[in-house]
């Protein structure tokens, strides 16, 4: 248990820290944009590029992965949805944000840094394919749940050419695709490039968890809905069981790669589902609500599926030995 809050303190730490820095120093939220620019656009895409490239590309095309997690996903979120619709009697707009809370896990900011530590340089192929398509369902299941309700007044073609611009322009994504190109042409950056990369993926860990804390505490706490209790339920809980039973009823998967979908999972509601809030101006101080209670609530439970991890319950003691 010492080894598990030896690596949980320094993840939890830096989002406190950042916590604690947006709630004592009175910076208005724009001053985090550059910062934001720098992870998003520079220091994660260079940590994904750099792993994926280097990875044997036979293992990037696990399909039978990718539907265990993405359908665990979508299960968490239909879940929350249909929490959603019955709370707000049919309300599809209000449920599709509600089930982003129940379904779509912070897998960008927290998820690379967090499982590259605590699984090793192995985890980076599985947590990559996870972030990959679960920004892809919930960028084609959101758009389509808000033209279904009304919120998105656009025509068909239209509509699915934004969804497939924000999936394929993330640069998450390209960087993934990129890494992809990479591992299957072998291709080596000179050394220069290299170096930078490293820089970049060093500092994108630190970084995005520093940032997500002063997110966070950058949020009005106003409205402490009803239903949120359960949200974050399947969120923290029914999500991450939901995925170690699809993975090991689906396929016979590297331990490695069981617990990495489980930890991704059970990490707390993304920062992004208050940004989806507000650009469809729906549910937006309760979303933000459920992004800072779910965060805090996450100290808890991401450190049990950690000490499950380290105990070998989810297949192999797999927690890397601290120095």
């Amino acid at each position: 248990m010492l080894q598990v809050a030896t690596l949980a303190f320094p993840f939890f730490g830096l989002i406190f820290l950042g916590f604690f820095a947006g709630r004592i120093f009175k910076v208005p939220a724009e001053g985090l944009a550059w910062l934001n620019i720098f992870i998003i656009y520079f220091a994660l895409p260079a940590l994904f590029f750099q792993l994926i490239s280097k990875t044997p590309i036979e293992e990037l095309a696990n399909w039978t992965y990718v539907f265990s997690t993405s359908f665990s996903t979508y299960c968490a979120f239909a879940l929350a949805f249909c929490i959603g619709i019955y709370i707000t009697r049919g309300n599809v707009a209000v449920a599709t944000i509600q089930g982003m809370v129940g379904g779509y896990a912070n897998v960008g900011y927290m998820g690379p840094g967090l499982t590259l530590a605590v699984l090793g340089p192995e985890a980076a192929v599985p947590a990559a394919l996870i972030f990959c398509f679960d920004v892809a369902l919930v960028f084609t299941l959101a758009p389509l749940l808000m033209a279904f309700a009304g919120t998105e007044k656009l025509p068909p073609f239209k509509l699915a050419l934004q969804i497939s611009r924000k999936v394929f322009l993330h640069p998450f994504i390209i960087a993934t695709i990129a890494g992809v190109l990479g591992a299957a042409f072998h291709f080596e950056p000179p050394q220069a490039v290299d170096t930078i990369l490293t820089f970049l993926s060093s500092a994108a860990a630190p970084s995005a968890l520093f940032a997500m804390g002063v997110t966070v505490a950058l949020r009005p706490l106003k409205r402490f809905p009803v239903e949120l209790p359960g949200l974050l339920a399947v969120k923290l809980i029914a999500h991450p069981l939901i995925a170690y039973l699809m993975l090991g009823v689906v396929g016979d998967f590297d331990p490695v790669w069981v617990a990495t979908g489980v930890l991704m999972a059970s990490l707390p509601p993304a920062a992004t589902i208050y940004v989806i809030a507000q650009q469809y101006n729906v549910y937006i101080e309760r979303a933000s609500t459920a992004v800072l209670v779910g965060t805090g609530m996450s100290v808890a439970t991401v450190t049990l599926v950690l000490y499950l991890i380290a105990s070998g319950a989810l297949g192999s003691d797999l927690v890397r030995p601290i120095p």
